[in-house]
């Protein structure tokens, strides 16, 4: 893992932190992959997560080699956890990570002094955060997107050579789809979250144009392995051939030396 890596806060699929592989083998060979999900269902997601009393006390948030200080995160809470949070009470409050998290998580927050918000301006920080959020991203092995779990299944093994036993399926019944939020409270998600949107927006693009190219590489391949085979059979087929015209003139040549062997010794005798 390089540098970047290092100080990159998250760079794997799910919620597992990969900043140290102590316990991998030094030799292996390593790919880092993602899922990315629509901002506002992610966020809203997230939030009916903490609601029912999820938190990440545990997570170090360790960048440039310590933790933020409380004055640099303050938490949005007191006490055990956030559960019974409303939605409003989750938006309000400005130092919640659920804002922007994806950028977050794929960008390298050293580029920005960390979680130091008062090293530049809140503009440049974020253009920043979102060009080393798609850096990353587009360098990445392969990344997915949840709405699109067949093309994701079929990138995924295109890039791997691996075959999944199980068709991926299309499940929009979340717990954020059961969520009924109003025109103005999906704006101010978004406006909470637009490096996200914007990061989304480019993650499709680049995802669908991805998934175009495989598929017409993979139907270009057949084309040639099916032009190929019947090069093959129509080589096979005037091999054989020959060989059965050989066949019939050799047949044609003993039987004519028979032929005139049989008529010399009638003459003979």
């Amino acid at each position: 893992m390089n540098d970047r890596g290092q100080r990159t806060e998250q760079l794997a699929v799910g919620q597992m932190m990969l900043l140290k592989q102590q316990c991998l083998p030094v030799d292996g060979n390593f790919y880092y992959i993602t899922m990315l999900r629509d901002p506002v269902s992610r966020y809203l997601s997230e939030w009916k997560h903490v609601q029912r009393g999820a938190t990440w006390k545990t997570a170090l948030h360790m960048c440039d080699g310590r933790s933020p200080t409380q004055d640099e995160l303050p938490t949005c809470y007191s006490g055990d956890d956030w559960a019974g949070v409303t939605l409003t009470e989750f938006m309000d409050c400005p130092s919640n990570l659920a804002n922007n998290r994806q950028v977050r998580m794929l960008a390298d927050l050293s580029l920005v002094g960390c979680y130091n918000l008062s090293s530049m301006n809140e503009s440049e920080r974020g253009h920043i955060l979102l060009s080393s959020a798609k850096s990353n991203l587009r360098n990445m092995a392969f990344y997915g997107l949840t709405e699109f779990q067949r093309k994701t299944q079929y990138l995924f093994e295109r890039t791997f050579s691996l075959r999944f036993i199980a068709a991926f399926t299309q499940i929009n019944s979340t717990r954020a789809a059961g969520v009924d939020i109003n025109e103005g409270v999906r704006r101010n998600i978004e406006e909470l979250n637009l490096l996200d949107v914007q990061l989304y927006d480019y993650a499709k693009d680049l995802f669908l144009q991805r998934f175009q190219f495989t598929r017409q590489r993979e139907r270009q391949e057949e084309r040639l392995r099916r032009r190929e085979e019947r090069r093959w059979l129509r080589e096979q087929r005037a091999f054989l051939s020959k060989r059965r015209q050989e066949g019939e003139e050799e047949e044609e040549v003993v039987a004519a030396a028979t032929t005139e062997d049989y008529a010399s010794q009638v003459v003979r005798w």
